[in-house]
């Protein structure tokens, strides 16, 4: 599994935020067409599961951004838009 996960961090050292935008677009419809599968019956659990983990991955990502604009490397940007 190491060389999958080492190639997967050298794709993203390589990628800009649009090839990861298009990444997460494609994840996205995946996740729209493995829903519309569920039946009726299991809506309730999915949909509970995917807002619990859609939270956690939000805050830890938004923890990261907000480290980086906290750290003073756009500064200049937060100015210019200010």
């Amino acid at each position: 599994m190491k060389p999958l996960f080492d190639s997967a961090n050298e794709y993203l050292r390589q990628s800009g935020w649009k090839d990861l935008a298009v990444l997460k677009l494609c994840l996205f419809s995946i996740g729209l067409l493995i829903g519309m599968q569920v039946p009726e019956r299991g809506k309730r659990g999915v949909r509970i599961a995917a807002s619990v983990l859609f939270t956690i991955t939000y805050i830890l990502s938004m923890g990261k951004y907000l480290a980086v604009l906290a750290g003073g490397r756009h500064k200049k940007a937060l100015d210019d838009i200010a």
